[in-house]
């Protein structure tokens, strides 16, 4: 069975979660190898640069290349810069293929995150381009113990919280674990004086007893309490029973249990504040001047000279045309590829190579922060095996009064994106809060409006983010990256990070970097 295949088997049957933690072991996201700011020295001959797209790569090379004394233009699909590094707020229109457009109803200060919503430590291309730029981080919250697990199909439907799930399969694994050294079945994997110290970490680990048992009084202190402790005469707190390792085994429901422990989730992650567009809207505001919006491009021609590339205003559909010696394309290659271009054959190739991946994101805005009044839970992440996949919960705003947005859906790979990218954004809404309503009742008197972004039907890019496999990089990687006469591409889809904003960013930055040396050079 080839890769891809296994993770969308994965995902049609554990989920996006558990599909994407394949995805990360089979190689196909990683870590950032930033080291550090851009050098570009040397004469660059007063050389000119057309970028094509003003997302996080093109903005970052506009930024990057200006600054090293280049003539710098950018051409840009949309009304806005940032590309899929995007936040809606209320006022906002939103209109995808076959004409459906939606105003977002959120009241001022809460916004929906439709694309990437969460950043990694260790991605510091990120968190640089931020300090530099004084964009301001607050903590995203990926693992919360009191969020739910949930499966329709198991307890009753009703959702666990991710304390009681955690510490029930650890405890009940440990004391299997505990029992089988204890009895000397591991006597010939251990020493003796390794086998009292693995005990005592089994009991530590697992909240056992003497006796390496995973009872109430122990497993409380990890899972919490039916009563929790209080003052007065009837303050003692009341054990809370655990669940049977076999019914954790039979839910299914530690299947979420792994995500936050890889490392693109580990903690700290972190989210600009006010929306992750924030550091979209430093850069432009340096490069503003550079950038032509509602630039449609429609062919791509380059000479020994340099690149003429022609587009059309979306708003008044005028057909003009750009030239520069050299052209930077950080267009994805969903769209790419149907647009005129004249590169050799293996990097054409390379660019229909490789398939982009569907992704629905929906919005809920709600009267009151329920799930933090009635249910204490303060950011984090729901998972469920229902089609939403994903609830998440605000990351900022704690304990304030008034209203705020969850994200209510978040659907990737295969089979519950493309149905939920198959139906119009009010049902996908409605959805949402039909599905969301079975984890949390509230939802019904709570719900006041949505916005829902399937990003396969999405003009500007056409899905989420290139899905790369072994075989695919293989063949194709290199020739997406090389320098095709005077034309080279950027995007998280020439990355090994892809569907991180540190791809777009670490790929631009290389893409510029070996451009210069060619400049320079030559």
């Amino acid at each position: 069975m080839k890769r891809r295949d296994l993770l969308a088997l994965i995902g049609a049957a554990a989920g996006s979660t558990v599909m994407y933690q394949a995805m990360t072991s089979l190689g196909h996201a990683a870590e950032s190898g930033y080291g550090g700011p851009i050098k570009l020295d040397g004469n660059v001959k007063g050389a000119s640069v057309l970028i094509l797209g003003a997302g996080l790569a093109g903005l970052v090379a506009a930024y990057e290349l200006r600054k090293a004394g280049y003539q710098v233009k950018v051409l840009e699909y949309g009304a806005r810069a940032g590309g899929r590094s995007w936040s809606i707020r209320g006022g906002d229109r939103v209109t995808e293929l076959g004409g459906a457009t939606q105003e977002c109803g959120f009241d001022r200060g809460l916004y929906l995150n439709p694309g990437p919503w969460r950043i990694p430590y260790h991605h510091g291309g990120f968190i640089d381009y931020c300090r530099r730029f004084n964009v301001p981080l607050e903590a995203f919250v990926q693992l919360n113990y009191n969020a739910y697990l949930h499966s329709k199909d198991a307890f009753g439907g009703k959702p666990q919280r991710y304390r009681h799930i955690s510490s029930d399969f650890s405890g009940g694994v440990a004391e299997l674990l505990g029992k089988a050294v204890d009895a000397g079945k591991l006597d010939d994997a251990v020493t003796k004086e390794d086998k009292e110290k693995l005990l005592e970490a089994l009991r530590q680990w697992g909240a056992l007893d003497k006796s390496f048992a995973y009872k109430a009084d122990d497993a409380s202190d990890r899972r919490g309490y039916e009563k929790d402790a209080g003052g007065g005469p009837d303050g003692a707190p009341t054990p809370s029973t655990p669940l049977t390792l076999s019914d954790v085994l039979k839910s299914g429901l530690w299947q979420g249990l792994s995500q936050a422990g890889r490392y693109e989730f580990q903690t700290t992650m972190f989210q600009p504040v006010g929306g992750m567009d924030r550091l979209a809207h430093a850069l432009t505001q340096e490069v503003r001047a550079l950038v032509r919006f509602n630039a449609k491009v429609t062919a791509i021609r380059q000479d020994e000279k340099g690149v003429t590339v022609r587009y059309v205003d979306t708003k008044t559909n005028a057909a003009a045309q750009e030239t520069a010696q050299w052209c930077l394309c950080t267009i994805p290659l969903s769209i790419l590829r149907q647009i005129e271009m004249n590169v050799g054959p293996k990097m054409a190739t390379a660019i229909g190579a490789v398939p982009y991946v569907p992704s629905v994101k929906v919005g809920l805005q709600m009267k009151r922060r329920f799930w933090e009044e009635d249910e204490a839970i303060y950011g984090g992440i729901t998972v469920t095996d229902l089609p939403i996949r994903n609830i998440g919960y605000p990351n900022s705003g704690f304990g304030t009064k008034g209203k705020g947005v969850l994200l209510g859906t978040y659907a990737i790979f295969q089979t519950f994106a493309l149905e939920f990218g198959a139906l119009d954004p009010a049902q996908r809404v409605a959805k949402a809060v039909e599905w969301g309503a079975q984890i949390h009742p509230q939802y019904r008197t709570e719900f006041e409006n949505g916005v829902a972004v399937a990003w396969q039907r999405n003009p500007a890019s056409l899905g989420c983010f290139a899905n790369w496999t072994d075989d695919l990089r293989k063949a194709h990687y290199a020739d997406l990256c090389a320098i095709d006469g005077r034309i080279l591409l950027a995007g998280e889809h020439a990355s090994y990070i892809p569907a991180w904003q540190e791809g777009a960013i670490l790929s631009s930055l290389s893409a510029i970097e070996r451009l210069h040396a060619r400049v320079v050079t030559g």
